[in-house]
């Protein structure tokens, strides 16, 4: 007996699993410290600006919060693809290999099911937007009510505005699915 004849598809199958479930709580992990990271690095940004009186060091908190909430949205997408290949290409596989009628993978389905889901969801892109695109427009506001509001940092917070719009955006977008 050779070592190819201890493969089969449905180890391959169930290895493939192992996998991108690791790399889904990698992800999970990754994004859900990115929350955190933003909010201290916009905290130390507010912590030298307001009190010096550097109010052009408040266009640094957009910056902040277009890149890492970007980085935040797409790894949510991916942690949310991988449940949906698992729940709707490899459960089905795997159903169909063993020959059973019973759901397989039965927690990708059965958390989803949860009544409070929804308003859970709901807070979670509140709590997002208000992040990645309230935090910023505040700074950003601040930055145009402040006499240092001068015309080549006011085009750079005008391109900033735009941007935070198209992540706000896509922010929704995502929280549709």
């Amino acid at each position: 007996m050779t070592a190819t004849d201890d493969v089969t598809e449905g180890r391959l199958l169930l290895a493939e699993y192992d996998r991108i479930k690791e790399e889904q709580k990698t992800r999970i992990g990754f994004r859900d410290n990115l929350l955190y990271v933003t909010l201290a690095a916009a905290t130390a940004v507010l912590a030298i600006a307001v009190p010096g009186g550097q109010t052009p060091l408040l266009l640094t908190v957009p910056a902040i919060c277009l890149i890492l909430g970007w980085t935040y949205l797409v790894n949510d997408e991916k942690i949310s693809a991988i449940g949906c290949y698992i729940r709707d290409q490899l459960a089905p596989r795997l159903a169909e290999l063993s020959g059973t009628r019973h759901t397989v993978f039965g927690w990708e389905t059965y958390h989803r099911g949860d009544t409070s889901r929804p308003t859970r969801k709901r807070l979670q892109t509140g709590v997002d937007l208000f992040t990645y695109l309230a935090l910023p427009m505040i700074c950003l506001i601040a930055f145009w009510c402040s006499p240092a509001a001068r015309p080549l940092l006011v085009t750079v917070s005008l391109a900033q505005t735009l941007a935070l719009t198209v992540l706000g955006w896509q922010f929704l977008r995502y929280a549709e699915r």
